[in-house]
């Protein structure tokens, strides 16, 4: 949701340029700052920052992305297994893979139930082998290598959108395996019956995988035995659904949670609410369609995305929690995801805490500058969570 300002909307920030009453509202009686959810040397990614935001130093607990994943897709990672994230994406035609283009991370939102056939094709090359492939949701899948290798550069494919891929290739011991299966797919995928009819509609065909993202299993301690509350997470995402089950809180499913614009997201305050009205005492509510849309450089949908999450999360959870008498909420993004740039940053990001029980002096509104003109200033992010609840 973070974000810098824009000349297209009067160079404010989407956040600030987005119509929040909900969020600004709260921000006059609550405690606003920014915080650094990225340690330094690490990669800006969901993974590190999702870790840090939950109260995870990921100094301590981050193994890769990918192992994450796989938890959340019910794969057990035994030792010397290792995980890798594979998107289906769209390169261009050039006859040299390395000399492709990444024209789309996404090969423009593939249905899950294509993708499945597509993940299906080049599981049955290595059937039986030590590679297998597992699908996921729309371009998001899992390739799983026993007594694989790990030591090698990988690329996120959102982080060179419109860019040649061949510097960003895998690198490494091991890295000729990876690509040597990256440019096998892509000539099993190009005349594939699903990308012909996705070329013919004038879509991005799925023609090639890409590799990254690689890690081992985690090892972490439950939510509940550093935090002392019993906790539920709502995410349409692999990811953060595999840290929620890594760390021992529940994965609450929500029908039509997408993890794009089109998400349900009053379902997923709804369910936040009967959690809470049941026997949690801590919901984490992920929100991906800002990032998506701050990957695909659309200004309109994260403006929508976010008035989005002003009505019809922020807005039914508080209007939900109306016969409480005691509760906290925080507000923030895991990471900023910039228009101008497509990809994810460092940068710390603003958070707003709310405590029913103690009202503060706060800002007329929830954006990165009210929230930095603060002055407070969590440095290390994976502190917050001990600060916001205690």
């Amino acid at each position: 949701m973070a974000d810098y300002p824009l000349a297209e909307l009067g160079d404010l920030t989407p956040l600030q340029y987005a119509n929040t009453p909900n969020m600004d509202k709260l921000a006059l009686i609550s405690r606003l700052g920014m915080a650094k959810t990225i340690p330094d040397g690490y990669a800006p990614g969901s993974d590190v920052a999702n870790l840090s935001v939950i109260g995870y130093d990921p100094k301590m607990y981050y193994t890769g992305r990918s192992p994450l994943e796989a938890a959340s897709m019910g794969i057990d990672l035994a030792k010397g297994d290792i995980a890798f994230r594979c998107n289906l994406v769209t390169l261009s035609e050039e006859p040299d893979y390395e000399n492709k283009t990444m024209l789309d991370y996404c090969a423009g939102e593939i249905s899950s139930s294509k993708a499945k056939i597509l993940i299906d094709l080049i599981n049955q090359t290595y059937d039986g082998g030590e590679i297998t492939f597992y699908p996921g949701i729309s371009y998001r899948h899992l390739m799983l290598w026993r007594n694989g290798k790990i030591n090698m550069e990988t690329t996120p494919p959102h982080d060179i959108a419109d860019k040649i891929i061949g510097s960003h290739l895998p690198t490494g011991d091991g890295a000729d395996i990876l690509l040597n299966m990256m440019k096998q797919s892509y000539d099993a995928l190009s005349n594939h019956p699903i990308n012909v009819e996705k070329h013919e509609l004038g879509e991005h065909p799925a023609n090639s995988i890409w590799l990254w993202g690689q890690g081992t299993k985690p090892n972490m301690p439950s939510f509940q035995s550093l935090y002392g509350l019993k906790g539920a997470m709502i995410s349409a995402v692999d990811l953060t659904k595999g840290l929620a089950l890594s760390m021992g809180l529940e994965v609450i499913e929500v029908p039509g949670a997408t993890g794009n614009i089109h998400t349900n997201f009053s379902g997923k305050a709804q369910a936040a609410l009967r959690a809470l009205d049941n026997s949690m005492e801590f919901v984490y509510i992920h929100v991906e369609a800002p990032d998506e849309a701050g990957h695909q450089g659309s200004i309109e949908d994260k403006v929508k995305a976010i008035e989005a999450i002003d009505k019809q999360v922020l807005g039914e959870i508080v209007a939900g929690m109306n016969s409480i008498d005691q509760y906290k909420l925080i507000l923030l993004p895991d990471h900023p995801t910039p228009i101008k740039l497509q990809t994810h940053t460092a940068e710390p990001v603003p958070f707003m805490i709310f405590d029913s029980t103690a009202p503060a002096q706060g800002k007329p509104s929830f954006d990165e500058i009210s929230a930095k003109n603060t002055g407070l200033y969590i440095d290390k992010g994976d502190t917050l969570m001990n600060y916001f609840i205690k």
